[in-house]
């Protein structure tokens, strides 16, 4: 199964093209998951998530500011059925990145460790543009059963005091791995994964880090944590996808831990394709999966035209696949209606 889907992006359900993937295959995991924030679950679209009908409480709240204790559950027992596959499929000593919620990110971990991996780490996106969400409760004052002149009083005392939803300025990323064998020698000579590349650089020529931004914040921040910020090219204008991972962040986990250059990368929600797009770029070897058919065709497009970087050009162009030829193989066993077979 898993030659006839290498370099080409799957359009169905993760869980089932998990299921044909061959034992101990995978080099690195490297996903954006949905978070089960509010209609932002295993089956969330673009147009469900944007659109008014769907939200709750108050009509200006956005899809996924709703708080509910049961998203959390939902979330670590689905993803605890995703992880355990992915256990199977990745090789031991392989890496799975997982990007999270800061408040999921407890049900993303546990998930993950329950699955059997080895929880090694947390990496941060740390930014400073992103929505503010606490919310005043004028709102709920004006409906109050009382006049005019207390609801006035209680809007004066409660001036400033908004819902506990202060301003997100990270994103965390699982890092796990899966159990080596025997030693971290004896692991990388036989599967060619296990170890981090530390001559990969970030900021200002440092070591690697677990923080990352691409955005310039403060010198000190900056000379340690940045990374190349995103072109305007990069995303694309046909992109409709909703939470497109920066391309430089991708390309840093890939590079940091993927050794051999026959390494394949498995992206199991890929959205528009950035996981799928830096391992092309880097001469890697990729899957991507999406359940929406509108995703898998800006991954597609967004694959076409890229450019492998660097030492990987000359050695991998010649076998590199060109996707949008093999346009019509890359839904793998489709029936009439879209879905897996």
């Amino acid at each position: 199964m898993i030659n006839e889907i290498i370099n080409k992006i799957v359009c169905g359900d993760a869980r089932d093209v998990l299921d044909r993937i061959e034992d101990n295959t995978i080099d690195l995991v490297l996903t954006d998951p949905p978070y089960f924030l509010d209609k932002m679950d295993n089956s969330w679209n673009h147009e469900t998530v944007s659109s008014t009908k769907y939200q709750h409480a108050v009509k200006s709240l956005p899809a996924g500011m709703k708080f509910d204790r049961e998203q959390g559950k939902r979330f670590y027992a689905w993803y605890l059925e995703i992880s355990r596959k992915l256990h199977r499929v990745i090789k031991p000593g392989g890496f799975f990145f997982s990007f999270s919620s800061p408040r999921l990110y407890h049900r993303m971990a546990c998930a993950i460790d329950d699955a059997g991996f080895l929880i090694r780490d947390c990496f941060i996106w740390l930014y400073t543009q992103n929505q503010v969400k606490a919310m005043s409760l004028n709102h709920f004052i004006d409906k109050l059963d009382t006049d005019e002149k207390t609801k006035a009083k209680l809007k004066e005392k409660l001036n400033g005091w908004k819902t506990p939803q202060i301003k997100s300025c990270f994103e965390p990323i699982v890092m796990a791995q899966k159990q080596y064998e025997k030693t971290f020698l004896k692991n990388i000579l036989k599967n060619n994964v296990g170890l981090f590349n530390t001559t990969v650089r970030i900021g200002k020529n440092m070591f690697p880090s677990n923080v990352l931004t691409i955005e310039g914040i403060d010198e000190v921040i900056d000379k340690y944590f940045l990374l190349p910020k995103p072109t305007k090219e990069e995303k694309g204008e046909y992109n409709t996808h909703r939470a497109v991972k920066p391309l430089a962040i991708c390309e840093y986990i890939i590079q940091l831990s993927t050794f051999s250059d026959d390494a394949i990368v498995l992206d199991p929600f890929v959205g528009s394709g950035t996981t799928a797009v830096a391992a092309k770029r880097l001469g890697r070897r990729f899957i991507g999966i999406d359940i929406n058919r509108e995703y898998v065709d800006i991954a597609l497009k967004r694959l076409e035209n890229v450019r492998i970087e660097g030492k990987y050009r000359d050695k991998n162009i010649e076998t590199q696949l060109t996707l949008l030829e093999e346009q019509k193989e890359y839904l793998v066993g489709k029936d009439s209606r879209g879905a897996l077979k």
